[in-house]
């Protein structure tokens, strides 16, 4: 849908608009479009306590409970608690490898829908459409799927063979797009749009309230050329809004060492430059080691990609091979085979120092590993745990120095630094650095995530009410926990909804807001006009 055909009149202000269509942004659109669970009569929860408490209210939604009350006492593989208690809702046990079937019904009840817009770069399903679609994602495939489409269904309709475990990144990405379509949330959707600015405004002389105002570029396709070809243009917008959801995930902007000669032609950020890469027919097994930094999922790809082409590789990270923290010690030996591959080469072929600063040019497949074997068991892989790189050289050679302050220098083909990411959050002051736990840093999914309610998922420090975080920004980096952020904030906009309207302040219903908005034809105007899509 696009942003220019409608136009708000002055004073109408949208109840939500949620910055970022991933799995975040598309389960809070159907929360908010009259989707609502509740305890179904038939149903028992494993859990006796949690099942005792919704049987107490089974006349009440979810979204109407005391959320904090029905937390008390679980305990997830999440910091949040109140997604802990919608993953145990939707997946009972499935940590423990069952299937039970979820206690929650879903209603559809259109009366109680929230208007709302959601703003993305691209398809429904955020970043999922960018990453590669061989690949088999971390989590299980039931635990991708959102509420009221069983991802499993789904999959059995496209192919004859369904894996019971997991599924590529390109699986999920379509079965996200479709998910949209199926549950009808499109006229919510509008997609092709960059934020560039979200700012507090003051309430007006003429008595409207204040108010969230987010401006940004919608990009629209234009004329056909003789060629078939279309020219694009991006079309300014500007909505206000009483709440604003940051929804962006985090994987816009490479993480980086901030060392010297990291902007060297031979250093990397990305997977995909090691894919680019491989397909040029730039590295074999004739080609100097690749250095690969960062101790993460996505380093491992990288390891396992290059060790597959018998290509040399040096990993390099910080943590200890046994830290409990490292994700490789928290993963499944038979679900993730290929993980634990790569912690084994981690382990068992780890760099040894002598006494003075050592230069390793010769082949890796000599190098000596710290196993007692007198041939390494994974030939042409060299870890360097407690390492950090201090430079990278012109000469394709770079230092690294391990935590006792000894160097070692490598020659490389190719460097890999694969340290995370951070999200694009330009649009707000300063990153929006004040928003997180640290403000002294930037945000980050694992480091320094946005500080919001645990219950409600406001963001503590925004400039105003209204604001909220969910997903990889409040630390929530799998899918089936950041459908808790969804929520949270669905139930805390019910309550207000509920508490407004009961004053004689509720604002205005979809119907009412479209009756308001009238036809233009769009203008460039330097300043750009406030626009609602055609819903």
């Amino acid at each position: 849908m696009d942003l220019h055909d409608k136009e708000i009149l002055p004073g109408d202000i949208l109840p939500v608009v949620i910055i970022g269509n991933g799995p975040s942004g598309i389960c809070l659109s159907y929360l908010l479009s009259g989707y609502t669970p509740y305890l179904s009569p038939e149903a028992s929860h494993p859990n006796p306590l949690l099942h005792s408490k919704l049987a107490e209210q089974p006349h009440l939604s979810l979204l109407e409970q005391d959320l904090e009350y029905l937390c008390e006492g679980l305990e997830g593989r999440s910091s949040n608690p109140v997604a802990v208690l919608f993953d145990s809702l939707l997946l009972p046990d499935s940590d423990f490898g069952f299937d039970h079937t979820s206690p929650l019904e879903w209603r559809y009840e259109p009366e109680r829908a929230i208007p709302h817009l959601v703003l993305g770069k691209g398809p429904p399903g955020g970043a999922w459409h960018a990453m590669e679609g061989s690949m088999l994602t971390l989590s299980l495939a039931n635990w991708m799927e959102l509420p009221g489409l069983k991802l499993k269904d789904w999959m059995r309709d496209k192919r004859r063979n369904v894996r019971n475990d997991r599924a590529t990144p390109a699986e999920i990405a379509s079965y996200y797009q479709h998910y949209v379509s199926q549950m009808s949330l499109e006229q919510n959707f509008a997609c092709g749009t960059l934020v560039t600015s979200v700012t507090r405004q003051p309430s007006s002389q003429e008595g409207s309230p204040p108010c969230w105002r987010v401006t940004g570029l919608q990009r629209r396709e234009g004329e056909e050329l003789g060629d078939g070809s279309t020219l694009s243009e991006e079309v300014p917008f500007s909505v206000l809004a009483h709440n604003v959801v940051l929804a962006t995930g985090t994987h816009d902007i490479p993480a980086r060492l901030g060392v010297q000669g990291e902007s060297l032609p031979f250093v990397c950020h990305s997977f995909w430059d090691l894919e680019a890469a491989i397909s040029r027919g730039e590295l074999d097994q004739s080609s100097d080691p690749v250095l690969v930094v960062g101790a993460g999922l996505t380093a491992a790809d990288a390891v396992l990609a290059t060790h597959h082409l018998n290509t040399p590789v040096y990993h390099a990270f910080r943590r200890s091979v046994t830290d409990p923290e490292l994700i490789f010690n928290q993963l499944p030996k038979l679900l993730y085979p290929e993980y634990h591959k790569v912690h084994q080469m981690m382990t068992q072929q780890q760099h040894q120092h002598n006494n003075s600063q050592q230069d390793h040019t010769q082949n890796l497949h000599r190098s000596t590993p710290s196993s007692s074997s007198s041939l390494p068991r994974y030939p042409g892989y060299l870890s360097f745990p407690h390492h950090r790189v201090v430079e990278f050289r012109p000469d394709r050679k770079c230092v690294l120095e391990s935590d006792a302050g000894q160097r070692t220098v490598v020659q490389v083909s190719k460097a890999l630094v694969l340290i995370g990411a951070h999200p694009n959050l330009s649009f707000l002051d300063n990153n929006g650095r004040s928003l997180g736990m640290n403000p002294e840093e930037p945000i980050s999914c694992r480091r320094n995530p946005i500080e919001v309610d645990p219950f409600t998922n406001r963001v503590i420090a925004a400039n105003g009410p209204g604001m909220y975080a969910m997903g990889p920004l409040v630390g929530e980096n799998f899918v089936r926990f950041l459908k808790g952020g969804a929520l949270a904030i669905a139930s805390d906009l019910a309550k207000r909804q509920k508490e407004e309207a009961e004053r004689g302040e509720g604002e205005l219903s979809i119907d009412r807001l479209m009756d308001k908005c009238v036809d233009r034809q769009v203008t460039t105007r330097a300043e750009p006009e406030v626009y609602l899509v055609d819903v």
